[in-house]
């Protein structure tokens, strides 16, 4: 506490939005695949468990926007602080007897950690454009990767958490260690986060929750198809083909799966690095739609592969590394463009659209997820995730052009 204490007061903050930030992430990433592997191990099928998870994205969808104006109403530490409250109670609705489990009571307590989850991740973007200054891009863009790219190693190992405990405590059990830690993070955020931080100062009415600017709208839409085309594969088609094609058990598919987010979060951490840090030039859309358009070749060529009867296990490992490398650096250029084009004064509203659309591609991620790979199977999933990234790449091209500005140290 005390080095806590000598470090600069944005430092510090910065350092307790990371710290919620990550234990709400373990959390989260530990109670997906808890829920994945528990209820299809009772006999659900992949569209039954990716109809699960449908309240998390739909309630996901609407809380960005909401979110977001209500940040900017009580100002982003509140919020923050309303999604840690919400994630112990969602969780705490998961410790019942097991006749209790039914799908509608597990479709609420997911549909609640969804509206915790997107509060607790808009609120965390959206505070780090208010600690950073506004010539200083090249930091904005460093501290928005890390923080994007340490969550993501969290939620990775949130992955191979989940899998572990349901081997070594069952479910119940869990799910009720997670919810007692988590009460512990939120008590401490209550004393320590700064207050009334991102709060606007006009208090903006509720049909302002809509961005007026184009360069928002279409960063929104290609993040949408951008990550309906990572869950339509690897949300419930892949684990569900690992166990039931390949015979992993919940270890491996855990272990698996959790050291492809730490990868991913790792990758996105040096994103500054591939994306044009060295020559002093923050990225634009050009540089994200390039991006894009490497990333296309990925799961196109990994559905190709499968249609030839090529081993399945190697291309699906081999695949998933590559498809991890770009689409980490994707989504880090993604989420650096949206805190640098929003605006400072209620940043929040601009970072809730933006998330909402984030959201709905989940969502229809998730829900194609199962639907299409228990109709086609997973090569279909991954052809439709190679269409999806290509709709991303296009919509980039019409995304702004910066001007070379000096990186900030």
């Amino acid at each position: 506490m005390s080095m806590l204490s000598r470090l600069s007061p944005d430092v510090r903050q910065y350092l307790l939005i990371t710290g919620n930030y990550w234990a709400f992430t373990l959390t989260d990433g530990a109670l997906r695949m808890l829920v994945v592997l528990h209820f299809h191990s009772l006999g659900y099928s992949p569209l039954q468990v990716a109809l699960l998870f449908l309240f998390y994205e739909i309630f996901g969808v609407v809380t960005n926007l909401i979110g977001g104006w209500l940040g900017a109403r009580i100002g982003l530490n509140r919020t923050m602080n309303i999604g840690l409250a919400m994630q112990v109670v969602a969780l705490s609705m998961l410790v019942v007897p097991a006749a209790w489990l039914t799908v509608p009571w597990v479709m609420s307590a997911q549909a609640l950690s969804g509206m915790a989850k997107d509060l607790n991740k808009m609120s965390a973007k959206s505070s780090i454009k208010l600690l950073v200054p506004g010539d200083r891009q090249g930091t904005l863009f460093r501290w928005v990767a890390a923080l994007t790219g340490s969550k993501n190693a969290l939620k990775g190992i949130g992955f191979f958490l989940g899998g572990a405990l349901l081997t070594a405590v069952g479910f119940t059990q869990a799910v009720a260690i997670m919810a007692g830690a988590l009460l512990l993070v939120w008590l401490a955020s209550m004393v320590l986060l700064k207050r009334d931080l991102g709060k606007a100062q006009a208090k903006p009415k509720f049909r302002e929750i809509l961005s007026k600017s184009r360069a928002i709208n279409l960063l929104s839409a290609a993040r949408l198809f951008l990550f309906g085309a990572r869950d339509v594969w690897f949300v419930v088609a892949l684990p569900v083909f690992l166990s039931t094609t390949l015979g992993w058990d919940f270890w491996r598919i855990g272990g698996f799966m959790a050291a492809w987010i730490i990868g991913y979060g790792i990758v996105q951490s040096l994103a500054p690095y591939f994306t044009g840090r060295r020559k002093g030039t923050p990225p634009d859309g050009r540089v994200a739609c390039l991006w894009a358009m490497g990333l296309t070749a990925i799961p196109a060529a990994m559905a190709l592969l499968l249609a030839r009867g090529q081993d399945a296990q190697t291309v699906l490992v081999a695949g998933l590394v590559a498809f991890g490398v770009l689409f980490a650096i994707n989504s880090s250029l993604h989420s650096y463009l949206i805190v640098s084009y929003a605006s400072e004064d209620g940043v929040s509203l601009d970072v809730g659209f933006y998330y909402m659309a984030n959201a709905l591609g989940r969502l229809i991620g998730t829900v194609l997820s199962g639907w299409v790979f228990q109709a086609a199977g997973i090569g279909a999933c991954l052809a439709i995730s190679a269409a999806f990234v290509a709709a991303a790449a296009l919509i980039s091209l019409a995304l702004p052009r910066h001007k070379t500005i000096a990186s900030a140290t």
